[in-house]
């Protein structure tokens, strides 16, 4: 039963302008907390990079695509590149998590109504167990069906309620690298 960090789209093209109110300022940080977990206690950690196929899209040229500061993948950690939202959808994501028996992914990444749901939801279809880092992700504003934008932050929390339990464990990373610790402790 291994366990996987699986960051999603933790790309430049995030830091542009344009993208609007966003929750969780903190989420980058949250994210290298575990990243920093992951790779100090030598357990798997996986990348995956949105590449866009129109060219007005964020992660469109290489300078949108290329990972945030601090979120670079070291020598031996695994990169897969999709087009669409799910990071399952035309990669091997799935044939190399099988392949590493991986059977736990720990999920983090931008954005959560985005591919970062997508991408949770297919896991749990699939047949991985799954755990979301719900501050260890972010949500933009995004206009209703009238075109009145709606609050990042109940966004968030109506995709987390959305996911909870049936897709996957919602945890805070802090908790999460609490769990962990003391599992750790346990052996």
């Amino acid at each position: 039963m291994k366990t996987a960090l699986l960051l999603i789209d933790v790309q430049k093209g995030f830091q542009k302008e344009g993208w609007g109110q966003r929750n969780h300022p903190q989420a980058e940080e949250k994210m290298i907390l575990v990243l920093d977990h992951f790779r100090q206690t030598q357990q798997e950690v996986i990348h995956v990079r949105h590449r866009s196929q129109l060219p007005q899209g964020s992660f469109y040229k290489e300078s949108g695509r290329q990972f945030m500061e601090g979120f670079e993948p070291l020598s031996g950690e695994t990169v897969f590149e999709k087009t669409v939202n799910s990071a399952f959808i035309g990669t091997q994501l799935e044939d190399y998590l099988r392949n590493q028996k991986i059977s736990n992914l720990v999920i983090a990444g931008l954005t959560l109504p985005h591919c970062v749901s997508t991408t949770v939801r297919m896991a749990a279809n699939l047949g991985f167990e799954v755990i979301l880092l719900s501050d260890g992700t972010a949500t933009f504003a995004l206009p209703d069906l009238s075109g009145k934008l709606i609050e990042p932050e109940l966004l968030h929390q109506i995709h987390l309620a959305t996911l909870q339990d049936e897709f996957a464990e919602i945890m805070s990373t802090d908790d999460y690298l609490k769990s962990a610790m003391d599992s750790s402790s346990n052996l």
